[in-house]
């Protein structure tokens, strides 16, 4: 998908502003058996096909809305992903600023996650 000029400028602004990792080193992360919240904060209908295996969905559109519940500790760590990376550096810096301090923009994305053949699981 191409995408415009004013999105892309806000992405990699946040991109600035946050942390991001690899494939690589959520894979590590899910081998070590470490905790953390996996988020996968694409669509509704792009998560109800399929998604990493492991990932809880909150949508990039109810992020703000839902996120204190769902995850009321804001020090607990967060590993967000979207279809390419995007959008979960988007969200990663919303939560930053909602006070959650250890959030992390997996770069790449599903897209990513599935040209490695990382697992992943359907509905």
């Amino acid at each position: 998908m191409k995408h415009s000029p004013g999105f892309l400028a806000l992405v990699n602004a946040a991109r600035k502003r946050v942390k991001e990792c690899g494939i690589a080193d959520v894979r590590a992360r899910l081998d070590r058996g470490e905790r953390f919240h996996f988020v996968d904060v694409r669509e509704d209908c792009e998560f109800c096909i399929d998604r990493a295996a492991g990932a809880r969905h909150i949508g990039r559109g109810v992020l703000e809305r839902d996120v204190e519940t769902l995850m009321p500790e804001k020090d607990a760590p967060i590993v967000l992903y979207c279809g390419g990376g995007y959008r979960s550096a988007l969200a990663a810096e919303v939560l930053g600023r909602m006070g959650y301090s250890r959030v992390i923009s997996m770069d790449g994305g599903w897209r990513a996650w599935t040209e490695r053949g990382l697992p992943t699981e359907k509905k």
